[in-house]
This record gives C-alpha cells, structure tokens and sequence, in this order.
C-alpha cells in the first residue's frame, strides 16, 4: 500500500513538480500499402489532422503507427496486400521510423538520445523493416555513430520498450458495430483503471483517516493472516511428512512454505473480471447493448467516452499513469448529426489538454480544422500519377507567427462559415473580402465549371482578417489570388474628411504577401473602389450579395467582366477588366481612385 508520495508523481498542489511524458514527434511511412518508396513522413503535434483525395492513403498512415505498436498480436500482423502492389520483394521492404520524445535518458541508454539544445527535449529513434511476413527487424538510432545499428535498438524487450511510447487507439470510419461498443467500454475502463491507480498511489497522512481503497487492502490483509494463523497446525503437518520423505534424499534440507500474508496484495487484486456492458433506451424501458443502436449513437458515446475521459484526466494531475495515448481515427465527421459535428471537434482538440493524448485523424469535412488553434497540424496526402501517395506538411501555426488578434478573426471566421477552410484539401484558393464578391464568382463557377474545376472562393467576411488567411496560405507554397476592395484614401466624418482605416489595411495586406508576389505564388488585386462600382457601374446599399447574383445573371457586361477577372485570379489570363488593378504601391492605388473619381463624375 502506498504510504509516501512518489517523487514521480505531482499532485495539484505540487506548482513545481511536473510530470513529463513521452509523445510521438515523427513518423515516417515507406513501402507500405499505397505509400511507395517516396516516405511519407509526419511531424507530429498535439493534434495531426490528415486530408486529402479518397484513396490517397490517410487511412493507411494511421495503420501504419498501430503495425509498430501490435506486433506479435494479431492486430500487428501484416498480410500480403500491406506490401507494395502487393507484391513481397526484397527491394522494397516496408519501413517505419518513429522518433520519440523521452524523459528518462537511463531507459533506453545515452547511446540512443538525440538532445536539442533548443528546447531541452530527448529524442529515440528507432526503425521497424520487413522483408516479408512475420516479426520485423528493429534496430535504432545509433547518436554517436551517426546512423541505423546493424542489430540494436533502444529498451531492448518489447515489453520494456512499450511504456515509453503512446497507446494507439484506432478507430476506423467502418468498424463493425461490436467493435465500436468495445472500443467505447474500453475507454470508459480507462476512466475506472485510472481512478483506482490515483487511489493506490494516495498518500496516508498520519493521523488522517485512510480512504477506500486503502481500508480494503489492509483488511484483505488482516483477514489472510487470519487465515494462515488458522491453517498453521494443518499447514505444520504437511511440512513435517514433506521435511521426512525429501530428507532422505537431500539430508540437512528443510521446507517449509511461506503463505506470505505480507506480500504486495495490490498486484493480486483484479477488481472488474467481468466485461462491462454499456446499454442504452428509454428510462424505464428496455436498454439494449450499444452495439444494437445505430451508426450515429454509438459514434456519439464514442465523443461522450472521450470527452468523459479527457476531463478525467485533467482533473486526475495526480494520476501515476506515465504511459499517453493516441487516438488514430478515421474521418470523426461519419454519422453525426450537424449539431454534433463541432461539438466532436471540439473534443477533439479538447483533448491533449491533458498532457496525456495526442490526436491523428483523418478527414474530408472543413468543419474539423480550426487553424486558430497553436497546437494542430495540417498534412494533405495526395498521390502523384504514379498511383504512388505523398504527405505534405501544409500547416503549423507555429509557422504562421499569428497575432493575438489575428487567431480572434480566424476563430470568429470559423463560426461564421465551418467551409472556410476547405482550402486545405486541394485546388486553387482566390480570398476575396465578403459575400457580394462570393455570390458572382459562384454564378460565373456554376455557369462554367469546367473552366473553373477545384477552384476554391474563400470569404476573409473582413478586410483585416484577409492578412490573417494570407499568413495560413503562405505555407501552402502554392499558388493563390487575393481579391480586395482599394476603398478611398479618406471618408467624411462629421461633414470633415478623414483617414479611411480601411486604406491602411490595403499596406498591412501587401507586407505579409510580397515575397510571394516577387515569387509568382500570389496575385494581389483591387478592385477599384469597391467591387459594385468596379464591375457594376454603381455602388450598392443593401442586399448586395443578391444583387450581385441578379446583376450577374442579367446583366451580359457584368457576366463578362467577372468572368475576366476570375480568369485572372485563378492564372488562366493576364488580362485584367477595367475597374481591377495589379498593385504594387499605396501611391498606384491612389492614383487609381483619384482617376475613377474623375471619370465618374
């Protein structure tokens, strides 16, 4: 029974004891079902999110993590259709690099910890090959060689080895409606397991009362020498004709049996043998298994046993439990009504607030990507013409360096439309100010698809947050357009000009995109002075989205003019209509207003 605090363990109040644990950093996949000789490799954050084409290979990156972590189990097994083409040769053998954080350089050995100076952080990197079915070969890192061990690899034993990295959990879009109910009580074991393991490591305060737990174990241990004292005279006998028979063989040996009513009751205590149901029904009614209810309820308790278990974990810090999870799951969005799908994204990136899970998920809904966030990563894994998948690190916020400011516009943005990021998941991306610039590019696109084929038109619903998109999309390293309104240089204000805000955010625009227009990747375009005036002849009140569609539709100049312009914000023309203009300066702006004024009036 644990009578003193452990010095591994922190309890809530201990504001200078942390409790580090291991955390995936890399992953890199070679060989492996669609991923060919080309590796695909993750850098790994709190929360991986996975997009990208059917079939691109997503799911099988996740696989590919839970193949190292299983085998010699069943689930870890590889079958022949896991190898290139299906084909098992020598010359592609699959590959799997996983490189791990550490916080106890001991366990594996110096000869295996990469440090960076940097950050402090220990590194273990280890590689799994198979030839052909069966155990793969596992060697690591050598630091000091500078390279793969011929034969070694850090922990040694599987078993030893284990604690040190996370505890998969998949997940996949398309489980059987059993194993989606046991996946669901196994997380819910968890919150049970992880409640005894907080109680048996409680410290007994003298003088104090002691909890639960801890009355248990000392009265199953009176209650054993009770039992060995009542035994004694019977258990003395046998002793006695056992001392007589072995003594003629081995003369001056004695035996005598040790009932050990002292020894580690704990480790001996299996306190839920019975597999637990989860049923689910009407109060008062009949309550099935929650493998009878349907795709979207047990896809819900999966959210509520997740979300159940993340808050248990954040209010458990005292908890012993060093080994993390990670949760490998396929397109989260399947089966759930509209208004669950933010509240299981929500979860999600709720998660690792713990400090004991990291997320990687795969899916093709916008709505589970929320870049206002510091702790996620977005990857997009396509396939070339070869049939051959590749990953693309297209986002880390890290990179991004958005202000305060910046991540409030991003989050509201996202409330406002859950589609604004569909631009992580291919295709040509044009940012445009609001909704009147949406409704006639969407007319001309719906008018002309094949000219205007995965071309994405995102709403920044603000002049100011375009910058903040701009900062996301310079990641991409891939073409995009940028579509703003130049304004005037000064509105009237009290029946006095005054500075217009909205021309100074025309600068703030250009500053975090001019390397990529120097570049060729982004084309920077006003509209001058707004989109109406430019294109329509006039400016417009109220109701302008609408009126852009109507405008559009009936108006065979307008159509044309718009049509210009989106051949020009998606490269398929240099030709700009009048009213829109490629910019470099505040002073060509300038100009540009001062003229149209002139001609207007």
């Amino acid at each position: 029974m644990a009578t003193k605090k452990s010095a591994a363990v922190a309890t809530a109040n201990d504001e200078t004891i942390t409790v580090p644990r291991p955390r995936l950093h890399r992953l890199t996949v070679k060989n492996f079902r669609a991923i060919g000789s080309e590796p695909v490799t993750l850098e790994l954050d709190d929360i991986v999110v996975l997009v990208g084409p059917n079939n691109s290979g997503k799911s099988s990156i996740l696989r590919a993590y839970e193949v190292v972590m299983l085998h010699g189990s069943k689930d870890g097994k590889l079958t022949q259709e896991d190898f290139p083409n299906a084909v098992i040769s020598a010359e592609s053998p699959i590959e799997i690099e996983l490189e791990t954080v550490v916080y106890d350089a001991k366990a594996p050995g110096e000869k295996w910890i990469r440090r960076d100076e940097a950050t402090g952080d220990m590194f273990v990197r280890e590689k799994w090959t198979w030839v052909t079915h069966g155990d793969p070969k596992k060697v690591g890192w050598d630091v000091a060689a500078g390279g793969w061990h011929e034969k070694e690899g850090p922990w040694g034993a599987a078993g030893v080895a284990q604690p040190a990295r996370p505890e998969p959990h998949r997940i996949q879009a398309f489980d059987s409606p059993e194993k989606q109910a046991d996946e669901v009580v196994k997380l819910l074991k968890n919150v049970l397991n992880e409640r005894i393991k907080g109680l048996q490591s409680a410290e007994q305060i003298e003088g104090e009362e002691k909890n639960d737990y801890q009355k248990l174990i000392t009265s199953i241990q009176d209650f054993q020498k009770r039992a060995v004292a009542d035994a004694n005279e019977e258990i003395k006998k046998v002793e006695t004709e056992l001392n007589s028979l072995v003594g003629k063989v081995f003369p001056g040996q004695e035996i005598r049996f040790d009932a050990r009513p002292d020894g580690d009751v704990e480790s001996a205590l299996n306190f839920f043998k019975e597999a637990p149901q989860l049923l689910m029904g009407p109060k008062g009614g009949y309550q099935p298994s929650i493998d009878r209810q349907g795709s979207g309820a047990r896809r819900t308790l999966l959210w509520a046993a997740l979300r159940l278990l993340a808050e248990q974990s954040r209010v458990k810090k005292d908890s012993n439990s060093t080994r993390p999870h990670v949760l490998l799951m396929d397109e989260p969005e399947l089966c759930l009504h509209p208004n669950a799908v933010r509240e299981a994204c929500r979860v999600l990136y709720d998660l690792p607030k713990s400090g004991k899970w990291q997320v990687i998920v795969t899916t093709h809904s916008p709505v589970f990507i929320d870049f206002s966030r510091d702790n996620t990563s977005i990857v997009r894994v396509e396939r070339n013409n070869d049939g051959k998948s590749f990953g693309t690190t297209i986002y880390r916020p890290t990179k991004a360096h958005l202000s305060e400011d910046e991540r409030e516009h991003l989050k509201l943005l996202n409330l406002c439309d859950p589609y604004v990021a569909e631009f992580f998941f291919g295709g040509r991306t044009i940012i445009v100010e609001g909704d009147t610039e949406y409704a006639a590019f969407q007319y001309v696109i719906q008018m002309e698809p094949e000219k205007f084929k995965d071309l994405h038109v995102v709403r920044a619903r603000g002049k100011a947050t375009i910058r903040s998109l701009c900062k996301v999309l310079n990641q991409f390293e891939k073409p995009y357009a940028v579509l703003h309104d130049s304004d005037r240089p000064e509105v009237i204000k009290k029946g006095k000009p005054s500075v217009n805000p909205a021309w100074t955010t025309n600068q703030n625009i250009r500053e975090v995109i001019a390397a990529e227009i120097q570049a060729g990747k982004v084309t920077l375009i006003a509209s001058v002075p707004n989109f109406e005036e430019a294109y329509f002849g006039e400016e417009v009140k109220s109701d302008k989205p609408f009126s852009a569609w109507q405008k559009v539709k009936a108006d065979k100049t307008a159509y044309d003019k718009v049509m210009q312009l989106l051949l020009a914000l998606s490269g398929q023309s240099t030709e700009l209509p009048a009213g829109a203009l490629a910019w470099n300066t505040l002073d060509d702006l300038k100009n540009a207003v001062i003229g149209n004024d002139v001609d207007g009036n």
